[in-house]
């Protein structure tokens, strides 16, 4: 070998394995063999070992009704467990941490459930005054700012579930038309801001967080309280480009990879 000149190593199987977990991926409702072969310039005989043994393994799943293929959930549960994305309260308890101690701000992070949205975590700000939210407490998907960035960033599908179960239980009636180009502006903006509609002197800022399937996971906020009397270090400018950090590192943490 050449000084200075790096070895390579071939191994083919392994290729061939990941080709088709990447054409899977193209072909949800599944793909025979052979238009495995067709579609990747190969024989059936070269895949047909390896797709048994992958499905042996539990990586695939062939269909009892056609001998189509597909990518089973233990590639899936896999990933999950190996990256240090556990879970959402995992991969964001740090980055809350470091931002509540940044901000001076308390912080709490909500996921959708059905149609309203949920306190799963939340970080106390350092000092003796603050404002936060309790654990488990219930968040108004309609009138919240956490809930706009959970529909804004939501697929059209997940957003009309929730819609279709936070709309009937509305307090007033809701203005749908209004209500979609008020997040569009959010979509557009990349965050929410908005006084807090039940406390004075809160404004509530808020970011979305995004898993590895690129789609929102949670709204990451704070409910910036303003303090009179000169002793605030960080005003909501500087809060709000903090918050966007710590968004932007706990979406990386559970594996989103920002196009």
């Amino acid at each position: 070998m050449a000084s200075g000149s790096k070895t390579t190593y071939a191994a083919p199987a392994v290729e061939k394995a990941f080709e088709i977990f990447e054409l899977l991926e193209t072909q949800p409702s599944g793909i025979l063999i052979s238009e495995m072969a067709v579609r990747l310039n190969r024989s059936v005989g070269e895949l047909f070992r390896i797709v048994v043994v992958m499905e042996k393994l539990g990586y695939l799943q062939k269909s009892s009704k056609d001998d189509r293929y597909s990518v089973a959930y233990k590639l899936l549960d896999l990933a999950y467990r190996a990256t240090p994305a556990q879970d959402l309260v995992t991969a964001a308890r740090a980055a809350m941490r470091r931002l509540a101690i940044d901000t001076g701000q308390s912080c709490h992070l909500v996921v959708v459930n059905d149609g309203s949205g949920l306190v799963i975590t939340r970080e106390q700000n350092p000092g003796t005054r603050g404002f936060s939210l309790r654990l488990g407490a219930g968040i108004d998907m309609l009138a919240s700012c956490s809930g706009n960035v959970l529909l804004a960033f939501s697929s059209d599908e997940a957003r009309d579930q929730v819609l279709a179960q936070a709309i009937p239980a509305a307090r007033t009636p809701v203005d749908r038309a209004a209500l979609d180009r008020q997040l569009a502006q959010v979509r557009a903006r990349g965050y929410d801001q908005r006084k807090s509609p039940i406390t004075r002197g809160v404004t509530d800022l808020s970011f979305p967080i995004f898993g590895f399937d690129g789609q929102v996971a949670a709204a990451l906020t704070i409910p910036f309280l303003e303090l009179i009397d000169g002793s605030q270090t960080v005003d909501m400018q500087a809060a709000r480009e903090h918050l966007r950090n710590a968004a932007a590192d706990i979406s990386i943490a559970m594996g989103y990879h920002p196009s």
